[in-house]
């Protein structure tokens, strides 16, 4: 199986300005532990659970504080076209949880270590 078939064409996304209660809010509204930061229309960034937790730990006011100043910035992606297997070992290899999936300049979606690991899962 390839990555691409765990993305749906979409992906929950926000904006730089975006305050971190916010995306906080976004976050489990969807049920989901990253964000894809796109800024006019490109991929700026990614903003994880984990990102949120260090902002708070450094005092940062999610009511103040912007997405951009707390997202890790151009991120690794990854294609469509990659096997699960291969996306898994890389994942675990970098430390990543959260991978957007690229094809060309167009966000497919993030995929998950949770994701690959039930599409590896229930491939056997």
């Amino acid at each position: 199986m390839h990555v691409g078939a765990l993305v749906g064409g979409s992906s929950e996304v926000v904006g730089p300005e975006t305050t971190l209660f916010a995306a906080s809010e976004i976050l489990i509204a969807n049920g989901v532990g990253s964000l894809a930061v796109v800024d006019d229309r490109h991929l700026a960034g990614i903003i994880t659970e984990r990102d949120l937790v260090r902002a708070t730990a450094a005092g940062a006011d999610p009511n103040d504080a912007v997405v951009k100043d707390w997202m890790a910035v151009s991120p690794d992606t990854i294609g469509p076209e990659v096997d699960v297997e291969e996306a898994a070992a890389w994942l675990l290899e970098m430390g990543y949880r959260h991978l957007p999936v690229m094809e060309g300049d167009e966000l497919l979606g993030v995929v998950s270590i949770r994701d690959l690991l039930w599409a590896i899962s229930s491939d056997t």
